[in-house]
């Protein structure tokens, strides 16, 4: 096996394995940090040993009894002190585990303890992206908006105060898991869109391995919790969005927006079951929550066989209902993005502009701003625009459509936002 071969191989284990392998040092050590640590030599060692030895045959296996034995030096090492005597002990004697609850999954029952309620939203999402995601810092600091040195922060309290607190690697009870569920499907959600359009440098510019993660996790809890609307609008939401996932890359690895997408390419039976999915919630007739109407905003765009069938005037609508249950800026942006098709680009960019003091830092707001400044004529401003863009966008295939649409400002054709990628 090539050298190559073996990187990548490590890479596809780092994707696949990282959240089991975390998963299962937590049940067994209590311990987030122990956790991480662990894992993360277990990796490093991979890296030194298999170009020699060979990929094991078993990586994930492999990558388990590394990281425990590194854990268990670990503890071992500190077992001298006082207060990790009880630590120690657990490596040393085989006390059957805890039962599972209603959650048999380890990389979810994972997701709900980093999503306890004495954390704040914010963090337990940082929290799981990154015990469970195995995103790094910087891709979750993309993902929040803030700088690196800040999410690393939060993600080292929210560590701390689990281990102060003493909460405990536990499964919530069936009756708690409606209470807690919003925090985990808000995780599901930034995983999904990370696997979508990856940030990270020298990633693909998809990792279907997050995305498809993020979609068999909701549907465990699709099982758990077949009445909750919101837990089928993400589905829903996954569904219909991955489904176009094989006609958003061009072959020369850039970005192809929705409006020169081969629909043809699209998976049809992902399309199919997100439309049921939002057929059901609309006929159970109770009051959609943020992903509910996300999902039927996706179930408009895939339902048009052409972008020139897309019925416009029911994306704002659906939008219209999604600023009064979320006011954010990104939603106001998008909403803009549809608006340009209906009332024009001069219209929608005076609600883009007012946007401008909470959107500064974020790479889809020039994105939009630009090409809507393109479709005005105004190519100098837009020229601006596309390089402010470029210098924030993570994504290569993004960087790579923005690059080539702002070095052809002479073409006054019309543009998809990225609203429609």
């Amino acid at each position: 096996m090539s050298s190559a071969d073996v990187r990548e191989a490590i890479t596809q284990a780092h994707r696949g394995e990282w959240a089991r392998v975390v998963a299962a040092l937590t049940r067994r050590f209590g311990d987030l940090d122990i956790a991480e640590e662990a894992a993360a030599e277990a990796f490093a060692v991979a890296v030194e040993r298999w170009p020699a030895d060979g990929v094991p045959p078993n990586p994930g296996a492999w990558l388990t009894t590394t990281a425990n034995r590194k854990a268990i030096d670990r503890i071992r090492r500190e077992s001298k002190r006082d207060d990790k005597q009880r630590e120690a002990r657990t490596v040393y004697h085989d006390d059957p585990p805890e039962p599972p609850g209603a959650i048999e999954d380890e990389r979810l029952r994972l997701i709900f303890t980093c999503c306890h309620p004495a954390l704040a939203p914010e963090t337990r999402v940082a929290l799981t992206l990154r015990m469970v995601g195995g995103l790094t810092v910087s891709e979750i600091a993309r993902a929040f908006l803030v700088q690196e040195t800040t999410m690393g922060q939060r993600i080292t309290r929210a560590k701390a105060k689990i281990k102060t607190a003493r909460i405990p690697y536990r499964v919530p009870s069936a009756e708690d898991l409606p209470d807690r569920v919003s925090g985990v499907l808000a995780v599901l959600f930034l995983v999904f869109n990370e696997g979508y359009l990856a940030t990270g440098p020298g990633t693909d510019p998809i990792r279907h391995d997050l995305s498809a993660e993020a979609i068999r996790l909701t549907r465990l809890i699709r099982a758990l919790l077949p009445a909750d609307g919101e837990v089928a609008g993400l589905l829903a939401l996954m569904l219909l969005t991955d489904a176009r996932r094989p006609a958003r890359v061009s072959a020369t690895g850039e970005l192809v927006t929705l409006e020169e997408q081969d629909r043809g390419a699209w998976d049809s039976a992902l399309i199919a079951e997100g439309h049921r999915l939002v057929r059901e919630r609309l006929a159970a007739g109770v009051a959609p929550g943020r992903y509910q109407i996300l999902a039927a905003i996706n179930a408009v765009h895939t339902s048009a066989r052409d972008v020139r069938d897309t019925d416009w005037s029911q994306v704002v609508a659906l939008y219209d209902q999604l600023v009064r249950l979320d006011p954010s800026p990104i939603v106001a942006l998008n909403r803009a993005v549809a608006v340009a098709e209906i009332d024009g680009p001069e219209v929608a960019l005076a609600a883009v502009d007012r946007l401008a003091d909470q959107l500064a830092g974020y790479h889809a707001y020039h994105a939009t701003r630009a090409h809507l400044l393109r479709r005005l004529g105004l190519g100098g401003q837009a020229r601006g625009a596309y390089d402010k863009a470029i210098e924030l966008a993570g994504n290569t295939a993004e960087i790579a459509y923005l690059t080539r649409r702002r070095d052809q400002l002479g073409d006054r054709s019309r543009s998809m936002p990225i609203e429609g990628s």
